[in-house]
Parts: C-alpha cells; structure tokens; sequence
C-alpha cells in the first residue's frame, strides 16, 4: 500500500522500454507500475513494422505479452485512451471513465502521422503508415488494387513503399521536396538512393506537390498535382512526417512548444515535476526526436531519476543504418554541417551505384557526420570515430577507403585511450564498461552479450566492436580465445577447409600426417569427411572415407530410436508420377513401413532393418529414385509450391523452378544441412524465407532470401537480392553456398553463420554480388567441380558387393534382429514404447 504509483501513458516502444528500466532499477520494488495502451495490444517493435507484410507476424513483433506483465506485477490497460489529466489531485481519466491516482506520471503518447490538407484525402483506400492495424487496413486494400502511392519518401514513406511492393503492387513514392530522405540524407545521397530505388521497380516522383485526390480514369483514384500532371492509383498511403502527440498535455496545461511537443528539462521532466514526457512527444532544446534511440535514452534519464538516482538527457546521437527497399542506406552525425565551416569528402561509383560522403572539422582532426548509400562497409569505424571524437588519419579523405580506414584507424577495443565511458552502441547506450563488466560476470560469446547488453542487436553497426571488446577482456581475464577443430587440429573449420582447398588434400590423413596430431576424434573425423566430400565429393564410402563417417553416413540412412532405419527417397519439389508413388507404397507394404509425407514434400519410409536396406534400395532404384540425402549434412529438399503451371496467383513457373534447383545441387555436403524452398508468389505458401535458401517469384523476377530456418530457434531468411533472374539467381546461389562451405564453423547451420559473419548480409553482398573478396570464379569453379562429381550414393552401394557386406546386423550371422517390438497404431506399424501389455507386442522375425 506504501508503494509509489507511476503511471505510463503509452505502450509503444519508448514507453515499454521505461518500464524495463524501473523493473530493473527498483530492486527494492518500492513502485507500482501501471500503463495504458490505445491499441488493441501491447508493445511491439515499429521499427521493424514493414517486415509484417514480408516475414513476420504481430506476434513476432511483439516485445511484451500480458504474462510477462502479471509476473513482473505490472499493471497494464489495453484499449483505453487516457483522455485527461488532473493535475490538482493527480489522476488521469481515460475515455471510459476509468480514473487511476499517480504519484509520477509518464507520458509516453509518441507521435501521429501528419495527412496533408488534401482534398479527397479521407477516402476509403487512403490509409496511414503507422500501426499494425493501419498494416492490416493497407493488407485489405492491397487484395484489391493494382497500383499503390505513397505520399512522402521519407524514411517511414520509403518503409511503406517497401510494405506495397512486398504486396506486388506497382509502387510510386510521391515527395514535395527536390529529394528522398531529404532529412538524413544529402543532395548526393538522395540522387543515388533514387536511382537504386528506380532500379528496383519504383517509380519515384519528387518535388510534387499534391493538390487533390480525385476518382481516377483507369484506376480508383488519381492524383492531381500543383503543376498540372496526374498520377493514378488505387490506393494512397500518407507517409509524410509525424508530429508530437501532445494533446493531453495542452489539456493539462503543461508547457508546450509553439509547434508542438511537451518541453522537458535535462531529466525530461514537464513544466509539473511530478510529470515527465519521453519519446517522440517530447521537446528538449526545441528539438524533438524521431528515432527511437534517442527515445530510448529519455526513458533510461526518467526511470533513473524516478528511481532516484541522478541522471541527464544531454541529447542523442541520430546516426542510423537501414536497409530500405533492400538498398543499404547509413547516416552518421550531422549531415547537413556549413561546408563552409568544414572539409567535405566524396566517393561516388556510377558503375556500382555507391555514395560516401564525409564532414570533417576545418582542422581536419574530428568526424562531424557522413552519408553512405548502396556501400555502408565503413559505417562501424566511422560511427565510432564521430561517437568518441577520435583522432583521424592524415589526410581524411582516407576514411572513404575501407583498407586504409582499418589500417589507420586508432580506434581498438585495447587502447588505453578508450575508457570505460566510451560509447560502443548508441542505439541502447551501452559502453565498454558495460561489456567489460559483462565479460566479467560469465559471459564469453556474442549471443549471451547480446542478450545481457542488446549491444548491435539495434542498427547492428557496433557488432564487430563490441565483439572485439570482448575477445580481447576474455584474453585480459586468462581465457584463450581460439578457435581450433579439436586437440587433434590447431586450426579452425575454415582454416582447415583453406588448407583442404588450396593444398587439394584428398584424404584425412594426408592431411593429420601434415598439419595435425594424434588419431583424429569424433569432432574431427567427420567435420574433415565433410569438408573433403563439399569439395571433391567422392563417394563417402570409400576405403580412405569410409572410417570418419557416422553411423548415418556409413548405413546411407537415419537411424531411428529403436535402431531401424528410415528410407527416404529423393522427390525434387514434391512432383512425383502415380507409377512412383505406387511403387513406394508396394516398398512399404512389402516392407511393413511407416508412411509419412514430411513437410520437405517427400515420403519418409520408416523402421527399415539393416539388412533389408539394400533389398528396398534395389526396388526404389530400379524404378528410377535416387538418394534423398536424409542422413547426410547436404542438400536436402526444395520446397515448392504449384506455382503459375496451376495457381492462378502464380507469378512463375516455381515448381520448374525448384525442380532445376534440387536437381542442380542434389549431393553438395555442407557443414550442415540446407533445406531450398521456391514460392511462385508473395503469398508464401512454400514458406521460402524459412529455408537456407529461400526463393519468391514477383513480377520482374525472383527474389533471393538466404539464413533462415526453423528448429529450436527459428529465423527468417535476410533478402539478399530482389528481381534478380534465373542465371543470376542460381549463380549467387553458388557463390553463397561455396561461401558458407568455407568459412563456416563446424555444424554451423547458415543462420548462426550470417548472424557470426562480420558484417552480415552487406558483407556477403560485397562478397557475392560487388567479388569484393576477388574469388567468386573461384567460387562457381568449385561448385562446378562438386557437382560434376555427383553420384547416387545408394547406386553406387548397390554395384559394390563389397559394401553390401557392411548392412548385416551381426559380423559372424546373417540373422536380423529379433527383438524389436512393434504395435498397430492408426493401422501402420510403430515402435513399442516399453512397457507395454505383453498381448500387444508383435516380435519381428525373419519372415516379416
């Protein structure tokens, strides 16, 4: 009863992110918390908002659910609008009389999206860019409209540009001013970014003034411009600038600024100190943020000082790195500094449609701000050289070129010239001290430091720095940072995959004999199989292979619980004749096996003996079935979904499609397997950006998605290339895969491996597309070589008397195994699950 009551009005991200900040603050639990929402749900992640229409669910997107609200004794009200506030007695009332005491109170109401004075504006199919119910009201029109604008190409304008193309609409962005992204961007920057955009199907149209919306001739609406032209539509999003939600502060009569915003001071209290404003509603210094960084930080100052512990809001960095439209855009400092106060440096590629643009002090010494489009390779350096004003090189210019950057840089995780205080990421604050301390505290990998800091899981710019700063306090603290296979090898995965590749080493041991010790282990063995078998594929069980595989590999199939195999055939795209499907259900009847169709789209065959599976291996390659490579880290399966042959919202042939893919790379051993799926529309249904290798048919081509997968923790696929066509596809698709071959760690699934790459999905770009690394012949020369070496591994068993030997329960008897138990369930044969009734159990014996 004695507790302090604050109370938060507004569940968006700032607001949601203060009440983590008490929670963790108020070890006494002296406060009682209780927040209001006026949406039908709480706190989810608007900055990744465009992804609903692509990726992600509003599950998905949600940062709370009410559990974690009850457990945290947290009090929460959805769907209530606060609509005033009594300061005199210090309550608030919401919409539905609802009145609740205060002692402080938090005003976290954010911003609302600015609609243009335009007549016709309130049309049915005019919409806002703001909410996931605003997504879902854009959804309902999209199923109806060919065509779709945008008004504003700013930030949020370009997000919902990005949401209608998902869409496969044909999408235009509509911008008063002379550029996109006039805000964080430069003259130079808006032009590539256009071109970029243009080049990817949008049509862009700037300086444009909108004067009405009108019934359109061929479409639902028109546009009518100041200048006299028109633009048809059937839908319109506005997306043309926020401005602070600070209607219940005018009410209250606290002070506002003259064009809107609640005035707060340094500890982002309001004109009454018992109320304080964060977020995008707030005005300090007569600026008001619109990035939720900055956000954030407020709500770090207001949970500290409710808390009572002294803090200040002395402003925010803006600098932001995103992905728009799938073009690479970064904006670092002040980018629209007095050139007449400063050196200006510029790169610009036509070739590559690249942009770099530097602000450097007139001394030369410090880093003011800098505008990347297309390459934002240097975004890291250059955002920690402007956060912690470090020395530059001599001349700056130099901070346009990668290799010299990270030569001369002076910035490093060990300098004794960066303190504890020094800023890594700006998006959640965190220091050097706060890892520093978190290393100290157990945590010895990036994940982990992820999830205690939420260092670089923001914009991501500060990974690699974060990452250094904590291998290099691991070592401080007596820790060895390596990264070696096993005792056996004093080398990583990809180091050996570099000494296999380059050195052409063949077998294991040529290569223990030259670079390791000892016999070799279970680590070792069949992660140095799986390297020699991704470059020169030989057939695994040969003499000089034959002993690094495990029991899978060696048998050629999945052994199951209770020691019986599966059969699983290959059916590319899950196309199969009814002469096949015949035959696999004669196999299985004659067989007594398990029937099951797998979510990959192939039949699983299960409860196969030893010795019975080179009898139904004979069956199924005599009727033309190759190897599903099952028990193998290998290709698997790709999905596919009827695509334009059936779907009358088909965009492409995908099935043909999948079936060339799975044909193609059919046997490449990877360091895990790989699943492909290939949807022949935006509709999904072949769930492509939850695979390895994820393809989705639009309008002007195929989308590429790479990293995704399901399992314990599952990922969406980062889409790496758009509109791209066949040939280009499949050789990225080479480079990428040959890529992962290499560089990825032991039983790293591609996930892991993107999310560990240093610079993620834009460094595997520069490697891929831009051949950065200069090796992508070398690349596609090896995949070539690898499948030009396939071969049906069962196939090939079944021509080697020799290896038939091997599939026999007993070295001395060809007697199978006669104790395994099985009983009926759902009229097909199933494992025993001990103990069981004794009249239940059926005992398989020779005859079966």
């Amino acid at each position: 009863m004695n507790k302090k009551r604050v109370v938060i009005v507004g569940n968006g991200m700032v607001g949601h992110h203060f009440i983590e900040q008490v929670l963790a603050l108020d070890s006494a639990n002296d406060i009682r918390l209780v927040t209001f929402s006026e949406e039908d749900r709480l706190a989810y992640d608007r900055v990744q908002l465009s992804h609903y229409f692509s990726d992600k669910t509003a599950a998905d997107l949600a940062l709370v659910d009410e559990v974690d609200y009850q457990q945290a004794g947290v009090g929460y009200h959805i769907n209530q609008q606060v609509t005033a506030i009594e300061r005199e007695h210090k309550y608030i009332v919401t919409a539905q009389g609802k009145k609740i005491d205060y002692d402080q109170l938090i005003l976290a109401t954010g911003s609302y999206p600015f609609v243009p004075p335009i007549t016709g504006n309130d049309g049915e199919h005019c919409h806002v860019y703001r909410t996931i119910n605003d997504l879902k009201a854009i959804a309902a029109s999209g199923k109806n409209s060919r065509v779709g604008v945008v008004i504003g190409g700013g930030l949020l304008g370009l997000e919902a540009a990005n949401a209608l193309q998902n869409m496969a609409l044909e999408t235009h962005v509509v911008e008063f001013a002379s550029q996109l992204m006039a805000v964080q961007l430069d003259e130079g920057g808006g032009a590539v970014l256009r071109q970029k955009i243009e080049a990817l199907g949008v049509h862009v149209h700037t300086s444009k003034a909108t004067e009405k919306i009108a019934t359109g001739d061929h479409c639902r609406y028109k546009l009518i411009f100041a200048d006299g032209t028109e633009l048809e539509t059937d839908m319109v999003v506005f997306s043309a600038g926020i401005r602070p939600q600070d209607t219940l502060a005018k009410q209250a009569g606290l002070t506002v600024g003259e064009r809107g915003g609640v005035v707060i001071n340094d500890q982002c209290q309001t004109s009454d100190a018992d109320i304080y404003a964060i977020g995008e509603c707030a005005l300090w210094n007569n600026r008001i943020f619109g990035l939720v960084a900055p956000g954030y930080k407020m709500a770090r100052v207001a949970a500290s000082t409710v808390c009572g512990i002294e803090a200040a809001f002395t402003g925010a960095d803006m600098s932001t790195k995103l992905k728009l439209l799938g073009v690479d855009v970064a904006s670092i400092g002040d980018v629209h500094h007095d050139v007449d106060a400063a050196q200006v440096f510029t790169l610009s590629h036509d070739i590559e449609q690249s942009y770099q643009r530097i602000i450097v002090s007139k001394q030369g010494d410090k880093l003011l701000g800098a505008v990347l489009v297309g390459n934002v390779e240097q975004y890291s350096q250059l955002l920690q050289l402007t956060l912690n004003q470090q020395p530059l090189p001599t001349p700056p210019s130099l901070l346009l070129m990668p290799e010299a950057l990270a030569a001369s840089s002076q910035l490093t995780a060990s300098d004794d010239l960066l303190g504890d205080e020094v800023q890594v990421c700006s998006c959640f604050d965190v220091t050097k001290g706060h890892i520093r301390q978190a290393v100290a505290n157990g945590c010895s990998d990036m994940a982990e430091l992820k999830t205690i800091t939420k260092a670089s899981t923001g914009c991501g710019g500060c990974a690699s720095f974060a990452k250094q700063i904590m291998q290099t306090e691991l070592a401080a603290l007596g820790h060895q940072v390596n990264h070696h296979l096993c005792e056996h090898f004093s080398y990583s995965r990809q180091q050996l995959a570099d000494i296999i590749r380059v050195k052409k080493i063949k077998t294991f041991s040529a290569l223990l004999t030259e670079y390791g010790s000892g016999l070799g282990c279970d680590i070792c063995k069949p992660t140095i199989s799986s390297i020699l078998a991704s470059f020169w594929n030989d057939y695994i069980l040969e003499p000089q292979h034959v002993g690094l595989q495990d029991t899978n590999d060696i048998y050629l199939g999945n052994m199951q619980k209770d020691g019986t195999y599966s059969v699983v055939p290959r059916i590319p795209a899950g196309e199969i004749t009814p002469e096949k499907l015949i035959i696999l259900g004669q196999v299985a009847q004659q067989f007594k096996l398990y029937t099951k169709i797998t979510g990959g789209q192939r039949i699983d065959l299960f409860g196969a003996q030893l010795h019975q599976l080179p009898q139904i291996w004979q069956l199924l390659v005599d009727a033309g079935f190759e190897t599903g490579h099952a028990y193998g880290k290998s290709v698997r399966t790709v999905k596919s979904c009827v695509g334009s042959t059936w779907c009358r919202y088909g965009m492409a042939d995908s099935m043909a499609f999948a079936i060339d893919l799975e044909n193609r790379y059919k046997g490449l051993r990877s360091p895990h397997k790989l699943k492909f799926a290939v949807s022949g529309c935006t509709r999904e249904c072949a769930e492509a950006q939850s695979k390895d290798i994820g393809v989705i048919a639009t309008e002007n081509g195929w989308n590429l998605y790479v990293a995704g997968n399901g399992g314990m923790r599952p990922r969406h696929g980062d889409l790496f290339a758009s509109n791209i066509d066949s040939d280009t596809l499949i050789r990225y698709i080479d480079r990428i895969l040959m890529f992962y071959i290499r560089t990825a760690d032991r039983l790293q699934r591609t996930s892991v491996w993107l999310e560990n790459l240093d610079g993620g999905i834009d460094y595997l770009r520069q490697v891929v597309i831009d051949d950065a690394l200069t090796i992508n012949a070398e690349l596609e020369q090896e995949m070539v070589t690898s499948l030009s070496n396939y071969q049906c591994e069962w196939k090939t068993t079944l021509e080697s008397p020799q290896e038939l030997r091997r599939f026999q329960h007993f070295i001395n008897s060809r007697q199978p195994d006669l104790g395994l138990a099985y009983h009926t369930v759902r009229q097909q044969r199933t494992p025993m699950t001990w103990p069981k009734s004794a009249d239940s159990i059926a005992i398989v014996n020779i005859t079966e």
